[in-house]
């Protein structure tokens, strides 16, 4: 078994790691797919429910953003071990004092805060495989990363939640998220190694500032960076913004929602989002390095989640409470969800030489930023246009991001300025571009700074 995992570039030292990382995340998870309609049935409206998550994705962004060169600067494990810790903690202030006291200002806050968790827990992991795994291994091993991401917040941080639930009520079931938070903090403990290499050594706290602002001012200098960060905002923004609104759509009758499933069908419906990620994250990646980089987000992700955005709107006024038909648009969004794995690469290359760590720094900020887009276009529109007008905006949104990537036209390794692949030579290999800069050629140090290339979720 662990030679396999070796054959994906997966060294036996960081193993449980991404155990570890699937376990986190379904602490994590635990209450994505039902939190609004809890906030909704204690008398909290919609907008309040939704701006809940959006200040949550908004702290989640900060997060991200400084995961990366905090994880390199003092030590990835203990930047984990701190980003756990601060996630059990303002967990149990959230479950223990917030909910009960019924003040909205606290619960937000809270919230807001145990956001800052866990994207320090998971994207200091990352910092690890940069420097464990070879970089001509890494994509590989990265999708394998966010294929435990997914199993963690996705398959059993949807699916555990729905069979606890009518057992033991929404309310206690947040408590269930514990047990997996702290098994994923002590494993982190006992199993997750320390950095081979340590930055904060060789650098001046000017210096270690300098290198963390930069993932944020390459948005300002570097035209193509923020093409492909508005895209990487825009990829995601179902996977958090219907959590909030399709369980108010669904299960309540509340803002005009129809109220033909239960809570936990919802949550079994959205489980297989998920469940399609754990196969198409690997394969996107796999087949944009074969077939090109920027077409396939074209079409199988901006257009095809454009469709399921709106798909999830129409097809329970067509077809009524039809489990079936709804996931299938759950396998649509899947599919089209993890086919934005090749923008990270592409930030790299667009960022230049000795910039590439700031172009993940700034890419960590972007899929950050999406947990607060997501539901924060419903925070704002939902009490206005409704959940139709919603998943409209959200899908004229990804028509917005087919736009943008006519605008991007990275050199790939083996194809040609017009994005045709090279033909092979007479020996089998093709012809190298000396202009090309190779993707594997980016330092490790560099990757460390935040995700690198295979990410989709």
């Amino acid at each position: 078994m662990i030679r396999f995992f070796e054959k994906f570039g997966i060294p036996r030292v960081l193993l449980l790691g991404f155990l570890d990382v699937a376990i986190f995340m379904t602490g994590d998870g635990f209450e994505l797919t039902f939190l609004s309609k809890v906030m909704v049935d204690q008398g909290f409206s919609s907008s309040q429910a939704s701006l809940l998550v959006t200040v949550y994705g908004l702290f989640a962004a900060l997060g991200g953003w400084c995961a990366g060169v905090l994880a390199e600067m003092f030590g990835a494990r203990r930047i984990m071990m701190f980003g756990a810790c601060w996630w059990i903690g303002i967990h149990l202030l959230f479950l223990g004092v917030a909910i009960p006291s019924g003040l909205y200002p606290l619960i937000l806050g809270l919230y807001a805060l145990r956001g800052i968790g866990y994207p320090l827990f998971i994207y200091s992991f990352v910092v690890l495989m940069a420097q464990y795994i070879s970089p001509a291994r890494l994509a590989s091993a990265t999708g394998f990363f966010w294929t435990c991401f997914s199993l963690g917040i996705g398959v059993f941080g949807a699916y555990l939640p729905s069979f606890i639930m009518p057992v033991f009520g929404e309310y206690k079931t947040f408590w269930f998220a514990l047990p997996f938070s702290i098994v994923g903090t002590i494993m982190c403990f006992f199993f997750v190694p320390k950095n081979k290499v340590v930055k904060s050594q060789g650098l001046s706290r000017k210096e270690q500032l300098a290198e963390l602002a930069e993932g944020a001012t390459i948005l300002v200098t570097n035209r193509k960076v923020l093409i492909c960060a508005i895209i990487r905002i825009i990829n995601n923004l179902l996977l958090y913004g219907f959590p909030v609104i399709m369980p108010l759509y669904l299960c309540t009758t509340h803002n005009g929602g129809i109220n033909i499933f239960k809570t936990e069908e919802w949550m079994r419906i959205w489980g297989f989002v998920f469940v399609v990620t754990l196969i198409f994250n690997t394969f996107w990646g796999w087949f944009m390095d074969r077939f090109g980089w920027v077409w396939p987000m074209r079409w199988f992700g901006c257009a095809v989640l454009a469709v399921g955005s709106v798909a999830f709107y129409y097809i329970p006024q067509w077809f009524g409470a039809n489990a079936l038909m709804m996931i299938v648009a759950s396998i649509i969004v899947g599919i089209g969800t993890c086919a934005f794995s090749s923008l990270p690469t592409i930030m790299t290359l667009y960022a230049g030489e000795g910039k590439q760590g700031a172009a993940l720094s700034a890419y960590n900020l972007a899929a950050g930023l999406t947990t607060f887009a997501g539901p924060g276009v419903a925070t704002i529109l939902l009490p206005v246009i409704g959940y139709g007008g919603v998943c409209w905006t959200y899908a004229a949104l990804y028509v917005l991001a087919f736009v943008l990537t006519l605008f991007i036209r990275p050199r790939q390794p083996g194809f040609d300025e017009h994005g045709h692949r090279i033909a092979k030579a007479k020996n089998g290999t093709a012809p190298q571009d000396d202009a090309v800069p190779a993707v594997n050629t980016v330092s490790e140090e560099s990757i460390g700074v935040g995700v690198a290339a295979a990410e989709a979720v």
